[in-house]
Formats: C-alpha cells, structure tokens, sequence
C-alpha cells in the first residue's frame, strides 16, 4: 500500500493518486493530518508484545501503519480545519499539537516501509543554512548568505555588494506568501527593524532565467522561467518552457539531495548572464503540478512513476 500523508483537498495528492489510479493501482490512501479530530479513531498501543496502530484514511478505511509499503510525506503538519472560532488559542493549540505529534508518533513507531521522506530528513533540510551548506559543499554556487539581527552587519553586507542584496525569510509564516525583495539601504530603516529578529540577506544573483527542477528519486524534470521579476512566483504569465535536464546537472543535484537525505526536492536555481546556475533553495516537499499545465510535461504521471518504483 502506498500511502499520503497530507491535508484532506490536497490537488497534488489526489492528481497522483488519479495517476496510479490509471495504472491500474488502486492500493492507495490518503491520510489527512487536517482531519484527525474528526475522524475519532487513532489508535497507537505500545508495549510488551510490540506495537499495534489505526488510523482512518481519507475514503473511511482503516489502516495500519504496518499496511504501508511506501509514505509520502506530502503535506505532514497541519492545523485541524474544525477548530472552532470561540475555543481559546490554547485550548486550540494543544487540540493542534497533540494531533501532529499522535499521527507523528503512529508513523514513527509503526511504519517499516519507504519514506518519501523521511520526518527528520524533511525537517533538516527546510532549513535554508543546512540546505545552502550542503549545496555549497557538494559543488554548486551559492549567493554569498548573511543571517543577522545587526544593522551594522548587515549594513557592510549591503556596502560589500554595491547596494545589491536580497532579503527573504528564513522559515517564514503559514498564510500569504512572503516575497523575496530587494533590501533597502539599513541605514535609513529604523535598528529595531533589525534587532526583532534574524534575517536572511543575500547577494543579488544577475540573470533574467529561473530554473524550477524537479527531481523525483533517478530522474528529474525542469521548467526556465524568463522573467525580469526577483520573484516569480506572483506572475506566471511569462515564458514558461520545458527545459533539459543533462545528465551532469541531475547527478549534481542528486548528491546535494543525498547529502541532505531526501528521496525528493524541488529546486531552485537561476541561471547567470555567463550561464553558470546557481543554487538558490530546496523545498523537500514543493508544488510541481502548476508547471504541468504550463509546459504540458505530465509531473503528476512522472511522480507516479516514482512512487511506483518503490514496489518494484
């Protein structure tokens, strides 16, 4: 049994699933973090005689965490969507705590299958230092990196690249997409803007092509995205196109995902006026679907593929 471990509308989970759907397997559930309270029926018990566990699928099925074969780690931490308005912040806090660590911990005790990937793994490499290090150390150019609290620091940063840096969050927030900008000159933001909390400054990476690389397990697929933007992400109405992995690029990439211990990643790059690429982000768990109708390259049927690989 394959299984997805994500939030209940989840389109990337469910255009996948149609995907297996059409090869004929049909052994797949999706698990909705989002839905835990609802579904009143987790059930982990631990002891002398080993570990038993149950949790109810998506189509009201229930499973075990031994069933799974393969768990794709989509979407694993989530709010719970019947949080009601009036119940206190903490009250609702816990409700959200307590789901994501039993679904957490029924995983992780029960699970003996292929992770895709695997929680610890995810979790360190969303880290956006930990990402740039192992990228950095496994051969790629990265933007020159400050992450700082200090406007004087960040000031020198700012004088070193001509007025030429970036900023973006570290981790950021649930909700609206914050967007990478370019930084302002520190010395005529207020220090307290600073001192609040870190923030990650970059060197300003010249260049007009933005690359959006997929890689899934052995093979990897890639859209350049031409725009004059620093980010991309709020207009999608620019040249889109399909664009060659070579083999070289697929290995390189492959040994930073190793490094970091994912079976997966969607990568970031961008591509100098010289054309050289440079790395930029991993996200171990990215959108991809949104190109497959851009550039009519079938990621969802490829992802299947993936999945299926593991139970060859």
């Amino acid at each position: 049994m394959i299984g997805i471990i994500t939030v209940h509308e989840d389109v990337h989970a469910l255009a996948v699933m149609r995907e297996l759907s059409r090869r004929c397997y049909t052994d797949c559930k999706i698990i909705a973090v989002d839905q835990i309270r609802s579904i009143h029926r987790l059930n982990v018990r631990l002891g002398r005689n080993g570990v038993t566990s149950e949790v109810v699928a998506k189509d009201g099925s229930a499973i075990r965490g031994s069933d799974l074969r393969v768990l794709w780690l989509r979407r694993p931490r989530a709010d719970q969507v019947d949080i009601l308005e009036d119940e206190p912040h903490t009250t609702s806090d816990l409700i959200n705590n307590e789901c994501r660590g039993a679904i957490s911990g029924l995983l992780g005790t029960s699970f003996r299958g292929r992770w895709i990937s695997t929680i610890e793994a995810t979790v360190r490499a969303s880290d956006k230092l930990i990402q740039l290090n192992a990228a950095r150390s496994c051969g790629f150019r990265i933007p020159e990196t400050l992450v700082s609290q200090s406007q004087n620091e960040v000031s020198e940063f700012f004088h070193n690249f001509n007025g030429k840096v970036i900023v973006k969050p570290i981790v950021g927030v649930q909700g609206p997409i914050l967007l990478t900008r370019f930084l302002s000159n520190p010395w005529e933001l207020d220090s307290a803007s600073f001192e609040v909390c870190p923030g990650l400054y970059q060197e300003f990476i010249s260049g007009t092509r933005h690359i959006r690389l997929n890689c899934f397990g052995t093979k990897s697929f890639a859209a350049s995205i031409d725009t004059e933007d620093l980010d991309w992400r709020p207009n999608l109405n620019v040249p889109i196109h399909v664009w060659n992995v070579s083999d070289d690029l697929h290995r390189r990439v492959r040994r930073v995902l190793d490094h970091l211990g994912l079976e997966m990643g969607i990568i970031d790059l961008k591509e100098t006026p010289g054309g050289e690429l440079v790395w930029l982000e991993v996200n171990p768990q990215g959108q991809f679907l949104f190109l497959e109708s851009l550039t009519n390259e079938p990621l969802a049927s490829h992802f299947a593929d993936f999945l299926l690989s593991f139970l060859d």
